[in-house]
């Protein structure tokens, strides 16, 4: 059982018209403050670049993006925030963020360094994190609101997608194939590692095309997927046009609760 008392009245969520093109963009907004000085100092921290090379070559800039996520998951702290919309500078200050903050940390240094990103908006089931919160089911939201990034690093024929720009954050590390193909399993939403660290050693697979070892846990996460809300030009566009999961009240009252947890605990 998931709750509904705590999610936005008079949202209506559902899946996408149809596949209108989303250029993104490299513009800051006010969640990808990436002109915050606490942003330059991450960047300086972790450097702009992968080494010698082309900026605007694909394969470098994904280079670039994976030693990114590497630094922000080992300077962020994971917890479970709830605030969606919080601006990325706010993040670094605290030096602690959700799987979605860090997620958008990583938004920002692309933007920063002059890679377009987008969003594409999920509505996932709340049950998906329920070995998060075995004791308090009933407080996890029955639908929440996903941003999951795409970055467009040109045309990349070496990884196989010759016809696609955008780099989907679940294939930041490799082919969804080659990820599911590791001994560790799929990702079970539990324990410390949270979807961020994940990316880089299991295939997240939302639309229900990757298998893992039977041995392990899935890889198909597709079947908590309520709705595919379509691509947006940012996060901030995907929250002003569905709302973040939780309402203003919910979130002024779980926030002081779980903005300090860690994940896992």
């Amino acid at each position: 059982m998931t709750s509904s008392l705590l999610m936005p009245r008079r949202r209506v969520r559902a899946s996408a018209a149809g596949p209108a093109p989303v250029a993104g963009g490299t513009a800051p907004t006010p969640i990808l403050d990436w002109r915050h000085p606490q942003v330059a100092a991450l960047l300086r921290r972790i450097g702009t670049t992968a080494g010698p090379g082309d900026p605007a070559d694909p394969a470098h800039r994904l280079a670039a993006l994976r030693h990114a996520h590497r630094c922000i998951a080992a300077t962020v702290r994971p917890v479970y925030s709830v605030e969606d919309a919080r601006p990325v500078s706010q993040v670094l200050r605290r030096g602690r963020g959700s799987c979605s903050q860090r997620l958008a940390v990583l938004e920002s240094v692309a933007r920063a360094t002059g890679v377009p990103t987008r969003v594409r908006g999920l509505l996932v089931d709340g049950a998906f994190w329920y070995p998060r919160f075995p004791r308090l089911r009933g407080l996890v939201p029955h639908q929440v609101v996903l941003a999951w990034p795409e970055f467009r690093l040109g045309h990349r024929a070496a990884a196989g997608r010759p016809t696609d720009p955008w780099l989907p954050v679940s294939e930041l590390f490799g082919d969804p194939a080659e990820l599911s193909a590791g001994s560790g399993g799929g990702f079970t939403n539990s324990g410390t590692e949270t979807l961020f660290e994940a990316l880089a050693r299991t295939a997240v697979d939302w639309d229900g095309q990757t298998p893992c070892p039977a041995s392990g846990a899935g890889c198909d996460l597709s079947a908590y997927v309520l709705a595919d809300l379509g691509r947006f030009g940012s996060r901030d566009d995907l929250f002003a046009r569905h709302g973040q999961t939780l309402c203003p009240a919910a979130r002024t009252v779980a926030e002081p609760l779980l903005g300090r947890r860690a994940a896992g605990v």
